[in-house]
């Protein structure tokens, strides 16, 4: 199987989904001001340089749509997409989809943020593989602030990847696979693929990229 996967924040659209929408949840009243985005910030920075404990992430990041229920989750998620991801999406990342598309590639994004967020996004932008961190459900079948499963994080994207592919009967040694990421959380998925390119590479990643010879694509121009 020929492959595309990318990853989403800062790879497909120039900025960050989850902390995107954590800025979102306090602009429409649903989380503490200052104190929230003080602590948003703060897991953010942890995001980039590798530290982050990404199963206290998910819990602080979902509480709000935790305590808001699914309905009015659905309609917050909507307004996201018009007012915040629909203006974000550029024709540069929709036609690099496009251009593996056409190639024959199967394409899918892997991505770190949790499904809750990123299935409206990658709906948008054209893609309907999705491997996303996947949330636990309770007994009322809504989040209960766990993660189901191995994380799509790290190392776990190898692992979510092997799992996507098992599930057609096909392994890593059927995958000719290209992997475009922003991070240097994606370094093993990078590592693992026959053709790995940077993306829009954060200060840990170029470095690597350059020295490896691995292809750097500037869609969106350096990250903040």
């Amino acid at each position: 199987m020929k492959l595309a996967l990318f990853d989403l924040d800062y790879t497909l659209l120039p900025l960050d989904s989850d902390h995107a929408w954590g800025e979102f949840t306090t602009r429409i009243g649903w989380t503490e001001g200052e104190a929230f985005r003080q602590k948003n910030e703060a897991f953010y920075a942890q995001y980039k340089a590798g530290t982050l404990d990404i199963h206290e992430y998910v819990r602080f990041s979902t509480a709000a749509v935790r305590r808001q229920g699914p309905e009015a989750a659905a309609r917050a998620h909507a307004q996201f997409m018009r007012e915040v991801i629909a203006p974000a999406i550029r024709p540069q990342a929709l036609a690099l989809i496009e251009q593996h598309r056409r190639a024959g590639e199967a394409v899918a994004i892997v991505t770190a943020t949790n499904e809750f967020i990123t299935r409206p996004i990658a709906h948008a932008l054209g893609v309907d593989e999705l491997i996303a961190i996947n949330l636990e459900r309770g007994p009322g079948g809504w989040f209960t602030g766990e993660i189901a499963g191995t994380p799509s994080f790290r190392e776990g994207k190898i692992t979510r990847v092997g799992q996507w592919l098992a599930a057609r009967g096909l392994g890593w040694a059927d995958a000719d696979a290209t992997f475009y990421s922003d991070s240097i959380n994606d370094l093993p998925l990078l590592e693992k693929v026959q053709r790995p390119v940077a993306a829009n590479p954060d200060a840990r990643l170029r470095p690597i990229a350059l020295e490896r010879g691995w292809p750097v694509l500037e869609l969106f121009g350096a990250q903040p």
